[in-house]
């Protein structure tokens, strides 16, 4: 179980102080680190001292920190377990990612169904493809969370970890036991307009409704909310009306990042042939129904129990587009689910799953919490 956490310089001598530290009061200490892309260069002296001490560590590199309601670029969060659940790191995932990701979990999976954390490279293409092909090859044996890791400029980057490599386009993976909670909300608003994805490949999506994705994008962005987009204020606007795919259940948001010059649209997350879409609109500063979604899902504040830690992951598109008003809203959900902290990280992409039936899915614009039992 998740015993300590604590954000840290990364200097060989805080490093190393609070590791002794962690040490005396629990010998088989593990640790998960969460690392800022402007502290990457740093990640050896972390890895130095882990291996000195036969600490286990695994982690991954995020665009941010979330430390003390804000957004940050320096030091590292440690999180630190009694004893390290049992955990994957596999490199280049490639072609054979179901397949690898299948092995490593038959082969690490505890008894009964523990929650498998992941942490995916976002430049990893086809998440949401391989989580459905994963869920196929392995069933229920798991309940899926996770995030994207990785840098916010969408640029190739290694960025997960353990005491002794540095790898990209892998998976880290933590089966979590002991978490009570996971929830996922994005809470965009939807339009009117409902359209379908005619011809789309990965995350690129050619043609809606048989016309080029980026026309129709305009148009409906224009007939919806009166704006002129064009290909020089795309960026302006993109994260700000992504694209809803619509599910059995809900709308998954997926943020247009790039375009092409035949009118095709990128997605941050796939978007299948034939799917239905719809528009949606960002989040308004000071709009409640994400976070008190959370705490409701949470079951949080817990009447008679003691407040716990909260570890949660916020989108980088989704504070990008909110600005300084995503501190405040980290700082609503610390206050509905008196939480004593809220730690985590900038996320490139969120995980959950459709909780009766243990699908998961693959989000952008989204919190992800995970509340520890």
């Amino acid at each position: 179980m998740i015993v300590c956490q604590k954000w840290v310089s990364l200097t060989p001598e805080a490093i190393s102080q609070q590791l002794d530290a962690w040490r005396e009061q629990w010998p088989a200490l593990g640790v998960l680190a969460l690392l800022p892309e402007a502290e990457k260069a740093a990640l050896p002296v972390l890895q130095s001292a882990c291996r000195e001490r036969s600490v286990t560590l695994a982690g991954a590199v995020f665009p941010a920190l979330i430390v003390d309601d804000r957004f940050v670029s320096t030091g590292v969060w440690l999180i630190g377990f009694e004893r390290m659940p049992n955990h994957f790191l596999i490199p280049d995932l490639g072609t054979a990612a179901v397949d690898k990701l299948a092995q490593a979990i038959k082969a690490g999976r505890p008894e009964g169904q523990p929650t498998l954390f992941l942490v995916f490279d976002s430049m990893q293409p086809n998440v949401a493809s391989i989580l459905h092909r994963l869920h196929q090859a392995i069933g229920n044996c798991v309940g899926y969370a996770g995030v994207n890791a990785g840098s916010e400029t969408f640029q190739p980057m290694p960025c997960l970890f353990d005491a002794t490599q540095l790898v990209g386009q892998g998976a880290l993976g933590l089966f979590l036991p002991e978490v009570s909670r996971v929830a996922v909300k994005h809470a965009y608003p939807v339009s009117k307009t409902l359209m379908r994805s005619t011809s789309a490949q990965g995350n690129r999506i050619d043609r809606i409704d048989n016309r080029p994705a980026f026309e129709v994008y305009r148009d409906v962005i224009a007939a919806e909310y009166g704006i002129a987009l064009t290909h020089e204020n795309f960026y302006d606007y993109a994260v700000h009306f992504p694209f809803g795919l619509v599910t059995a259940v809900d709308v998954l948001v997926r943020i247009p990042v790039a375009f092409n010059a035949d009118g095709s649209l990128f997605c941050v997350g796939e978007v299948p042939p034939n799917s239905m879409l719809r528009l949606l609109k960002a989040a308004e500063a000071g709009d409640e129904a994400c976070v008190t979604g959370l705490a409701q899902s949470l079951g949080l504040p817990q009447a008679g129990g003691e407040p716990m830690p909260l570890l949660t992951f916020y989108c980088a598109g989704r504070r990008m587009h909110l600005g300084e008003a995503a501190e405040r809203e980290i700082a609503h959900l610390k206050a509905l689910t008196a939480a004593p902290l809220v730690y985590g990280a900038l996320s490139l992409g969120e995980i959950d799953q459709l909780e009766d039936l243990s699908i998961p899915r693959f989000h952008n614009a989204a919190l992800v919490c995970l509340s520890q039992a």
